[in-house]
């Protein structure tokens, strides 16, 4: 009989914690990258070496692998998305500051929130978490009225991230459905194996002409994105699904939109403005009404630690 889900801990909310750090990170890494390899360039790059990680644990505690015929139309849907997903996310991050992608990037469960209420069976939107959407949702329009009032250079990348968060929001509720019938270790290898080929083809059209180096900054910049991010975040956090409940572990990952905009400031020097911080605290509160579950207990809320987030 399978264990039930425990309350969270101190230990483990200081973990998540932690893993909500190292998740904020990950926009400052990218920009990082952006001076010696073009944005599509350093995705492949980057999901080689996460799945290369995440497939060396696959292979230590033995998680069969094997892609029966029912699971291929789902798996090919989720690639698709995935792919496109975190493709608009590296191009946003050229286009914007990493501040602004730790915020509106991790407004993502926004749009999770309204797409469950149309297609996750007893997911619906009530009262208290629609007003949770609106406030999370005037953080971000806050954050484009300046855009906006100013014709910022920024506009552009601003646009692009939040497709990226809504892409995100897509796939946070397809993999709701689908990790109930396929591993979540294969689903995130099957992404990478979708993912990694059209990068390749894609930066060899579009970003021949642009400049690359090979640096010891890349190399640090895709080691954290690769094996960091996309490799031990999500093994730590699989394990910690199996053993806490996952409303516990989520409302520690509300803590990233503040972490990534602290660290845009702190390696980037990026200035952090009143509207940035009112608009990171107006999402990080809104998400955690919308992120509230649901009065039904045979259909918790789908809102989960962002196991999607590779």
């Amino acid at each position: 009989m399978t264990a039930e889900p425990r309350n969270i801990d101190f230990q483990a909310a200081a973990l998540v914690t932690f893993l909500a750090f190292l998740w904020a990170g990950n926009p400052i890494a990218i920009k990082i990258g952006l001076a010696d390899a073009p944005p599509i360039r350093q995705a492949w790059m980057r999901f080689v070496l996460g799945g290369l990680t995440v497939l060396a644990w696959a292979r230590l505690t033995r998680t069969p692998l094997r892609i029966y015929r029912h699971e291929a139309r789902p798996l090919l849907i989720l690639g698709v998305i995935f792919t496109v997903q975190i493709a608009l996310l590296n191009l946003g991050v050229k286009f914007t500051s990493a501040g602004h992608v730790s915020v509106l990037l991790n407004a993502y469960p926004i749009y999770t929130v309204l797409l469950a209420h149309f297609f996750v069976p007893g997911d619906r939107l009530s009262g208290g978490r629609a007003v949770g959407v609106m406030i999370a949702y005037a953080g971000v329009v806050l954050l484009f009225s300046r855009e906006f009032s100013l014709q910022s250079a920024y506009l552009l990348g601003d646009f692009v991230t939040s497709g990226s968060a809504f892409l995100l929001g897509v796939r946070t509720v397809y993999l709701n459905r689908a990790v109930q019938r396929i591993d979540p270790v294969k689903l995130l290898l099957a992404q990478v194996a979708f993912g990694v080929p059209c990068y390749l083809v894609w930066s060899a059209l579009f970003e021949a002409a642009d400049p690359y180096r090979w640096t010891s900054r890349l190399a640090l910049s895709l080691g954290f994105q690769g094996i960091v991010v996309a490799g031990f975040n999500f093994i730590v956090s699989l394990l910690l699904l199996k053993i806490y409940k996952p409303s516990g572990l989520a409302a520690y990952f509300l803590t990233t939109p503040l972490f990534g905009v602290f660290l845009s400031w702190l390696i980037l020097d990026e200035v952090i403005t009143f509207r940035l911080l009112v608009s990171a605290a107006l999402v990080m509160g809104g998400i955690a009404l919308a992120s509230r579950p649901t009065l039904n207990p045979a259909h918790p809320a789908v809102v989960k630690p962002p196991l999607e987030e590779v």
